[in-house]
């Protein structure tokens, strides 16, 4: 036997056994009712954020602070310290710089909870706020919040009116995510409640002498930027002086709209910051703590939390259908898949499947409902992306009744085909979610007003319909080809919306073009191959930070077991079998893989709001090399079948 032949069977050898443990690991870990799921961490600004809530819930009597969730807070103070920056900031990522926004929402949080100003942490942190441009240099969301409690002035934070929801669908030209956030906050903006704070304290010492100049209300300029600064403007003369009827009618009609949205589901959009303005908005409302509503806003808020006696943190949601999904395809592309697992997992996202019309179907009226949510409920928010990963892990799995499967995936592809953008790609909620002027609302630096179409979904998608037979011949399937071909960056990558970043995006659109049949000879398809091999790091893997996002382009990052994972993908998408970059990618996998199974992975892989808020999937580490690992064995057997 030749020395690639042995180097070619140790590292087939070496594979297998990595995919068994770590198919192992997930017979292990599968929960009763059949789904996986793994925790989803974020930052600091989740707890700093519980902080400043409390103050709300609980004001100071007689300037004293003393709040029944005291001992909670204070482990929401050691879970902040625990992850401050030696230069006393707070970034948003792992290993990231610090960041304004979220240093600012510490030091409020720790400040308040009853750190002494003069203690070493805030002394830093408030030197770290200075040096990035002070207070003034935050988010709107940040000052906003501060307003709410009279910390920064009103006339500096853009006005949120609850009229919005007057101008028949204008709100859905909103990302859902937005209109979610900005409907119950609109509530509590307009009741301009100036909460009081503890005796004496200030947030003064965070301002420097900069002083944005004041824009005219009319004006020369003529850009959408000024277009919306000077309508701010009119609405804070509007707030003063406009008819208090008709803001009366706005926020009843806000506040059906957030109830309504609060049914079948776990808590408004089941993502952490709509939760928690709308409890903020029943308060304001005059919702008492007993009143049903109000105690069901809370009871969802509160399960967010982990506390566990080791870690104190809030989830910003529950990633479970998604988890569930991905790991299951992953166990499902196993030589030897395991039945009995996977039928009980399909069985389970059976029961998820959404047969209610929600925020979607404003734009596709006549479309059945069908699709599925990302939480454990969240009826009026089926998302694209994880409808295609459902439909690919059905596609691997045989649930108790094939009838009820299948009519399940009919409904659920005919969605999917509803839901396609005109410009042939496909969103994470909405259609044709891109209006381009709301990026310039003023309150819209979360940098996610819109829901635009991405590479990341389209490929997915196309792999999804493609499993369940469309072909290039499809209308479809041709546009969203031409969407991925049409949107390939100059370098060969494609753009990674909802995971870090241009290695997601590219390995998802190259599994697309596959499933739909494009010739790996494609030139498209070489210069993406051209360039996942370029950005390899040294020991085999591939990692990419999330100042990718801020640079628009790739930067590089130490390599992570999810990146690396779809950097193998990628490569055997487009058709290399057999270089040694694939190889050592495989070689990567397999050297770092702990005894039980799994992989240690410390950085933020995914995406919430690029440049404002980043995730880390703890099933990402262990579900993605799996699916690498098997696609790779697979394309090995296929090669000996072959060859036989």
């Amino acid at each position: 036997m030749t020395p690639q032949l042995q180097i070619a069977d140790s590292l087939l050898a070496g594979a297998s056994k990595a995919a068994g443990r770590t198919l192992d690991y997930f017979l292990r870990s599968q929960q009763e009712s059949g789904f996986w799921w793994a925790d989803l961490t974020a930052d600091t600004t989740l707890e700093s954020d519980y902080i400043l809530l409390q103050l709300w819930l609980h004001p100071p009597v007689d300037g004293v602070w003393n709040p029944p969730t005291r001992p909670l807070i204070e482990k929401a103070v050691r879970s902040i310290l625990e992850r401050q920056l030696p230069d006393g900031g707070f970034n948003i990522y792992p290993k990231g710089p610090a960041d304004i926004s979220a240093t600012v929402k510490a030091y409020f949080s720790l400040k308040v909870a009853g750190l002494d100003p003069n203690d070493p942490c805030l002394v830093r942190a408030r030197e770290c706020i200075l040096s990035l441009g002070g207070l003034q240099a935050a988010n709107s969301y940040v000052k906003i919040n501060l307003n709410l409690f009279d910390l920064y002035p009103r006339d500096r934070c853009p006005s949120i009116p609850p009229e919005i929801v007057l101008f028949g669908n204008f709100i859905y030209q909103m990302s859902s995510w937005t209109r979610a956030i900005v409907i119950p906050l609109s509530i509590v903006h307009a009741s301009n409640p100036r909460r009081p704070v503890p005796r004496g304290f200030t947030l003064e010492e965070l301002f420097t002498d900069a002083n944005p100049a004041r824009l005219p209300l009319f004006g020369r300029s003529f850009t959408w930027r000024d277009v919306f600064l000077h309508l701010d403007k009119a609405l804070k003369l509007w707030e003063k002086f406009g008819s208090k009827a008709v803001r009366r009618r706005a926020i009843r009609k806000a506040e059906q709209w957030m109830l309504e949205r609060t049914r079948y589901t776990d808590g408004l959009a089941a993502i952490y910051p709509p939760m928690m303005y709308v409890i903020m908005a029943q308060d304001v409302l005059g919702y008492p703590p007993d009143h049903p509503d109000r105690m069901e806003a809370q009871k969802q808020f509160d399960a967010l939390l982990v506390d566990d006696g080791r870690r104190f943190f809030f989830q910003p949601c529950y990633s479970v259908v998604w988890d569930a999904a991905i790991a299951a395809f992953a166990l499902g592309e196993s030589g030897e898949p395991p039945r009995d697992a996977l039928r009980k997992c399909a069985d389970w996202l059976l029961t998820k499947e959404v047969r209610r019309k929600g925020d979607w179907s404003v734009k596709r009226p006549k479309t059945e409902p069908s699709g599925w949510y990302f939480e454990f409920a969240n009826e009026h928010y089926p998302d694209i992306d994880d409808t295609a990963m459902v439909l690919l892990a059905l596609s691997r799995s045989e649930a108790s009744s094939p009838s009820e499967q299948e009519a399940c995936e009919r409904r659920a592809i005919q969605w999917l085909l509803d839901m396609q953008s005109k410009d042939g790609g496909w969103a994470a909620f909405d259609v044709d979610n891109n209006w381009r002027p709301l990026s310039f609302v003023p309150f819209a630096d979360h940098n996610a007003m819109l829901d635009p179409t991405c590479p990341d979904i389209t490929g997915r998608v196309l792999e999804a319909l493609c499993s369940y037979g469309h072909s290039s011949s499809h209308p479809a399937v041709r546009k969203g080809i031409e969407y991925l071909v049409r949107t390939q960056e100059a370098d060969g990558s494609w753009y990674g919306r909802w995971g870090v970043d241009y290695i997601y995006g590219t390995f998802l659109a190259l599994r697309g073009l596959a499933a739909a049949g494009v010739s790996d000879r494609e030139a498209y398809v070489q210069r993406a191959l051209e360039w996942v091999r370029s950005i390899q790091n040294f020991d085999g893997g591939w990692g990419e930070s999330c100042e990718s996002y801020q640079q628009g382009s790739y930067v590089a990052a130490p390599s992570t077991p999810s990146q690396t994972a779809w950097g193998v993908l990628a490569l055997l998408a487009g058709g290399d079998t057999t270089s040694s970059t694939l190889h050592d990618g495989i070689e990567y996998l397999i050297r770092t893989q702990k005894s039980d199974g799994t992989w240690a992975e410390e950085l933020a892989t995914g995406t919430g709001f690029p440049q404002v808020f980043y995730l880390c999937y703890h099933l990402y580490r262990n579900s993605f090399p799996l699916m690498a690992l098997n696609a790779f064995l697979k394309t090995k057997t296929a090669s000996e079948d072959k060859n036989r």
